[in-house]
């Protein structure tokens, strides 16, 4: 996977051939906020610049900046896998909750 990140916000980055330049594009927020550079070192500056320039703006407008992600997940899963979490986590003295974040971090830590 292709991050920056930088005051708590996250870019995807990718290569454009056309463009002979990477791109790089802030996720996890509605507002688009872009930028690119020739070589890492230009784009870390531009990523940084255009974080920058986001929350200068946000300000300037009496707007609060959009923040990547709350903590809140709402997920749709088959009954019976919900079943199963339900009754792994209880065997485990822990909330779905608990027992959820765990083995979403099991995954991003193996990513």
């Amino acid at each position: 996977m292709n991050l920056m990140t930088y005051k708590n916000y996250s870019a995807r980055i990718e290569y454009s051939d056309e463009d002979a330049c990477f791109i790089g594009r802030v996720a996890g927020i509605r507002d688009v906020v872009g930028f690119h550079g020739e070589s890492v070192v230009e784009l870390r500056a531009a990523f940084e610049e255009a974080v920058d320039d986001y929350l200068a703006t946000c300000e300037k407008l009496s707007r609060s900046p959009q923040r990547p992600y709350s903590g809140k997940v709402m997920l749709r899963i088959d009954p019976g896998i919900h079943a199963k979490v339900a009754m792994l986590a209880e065997a485990q003295g822990k909330s779905i909750n608990t027992w959820a974040q765990e083995a979403l971090q099991r995954a991003v830590s193996a990513y």
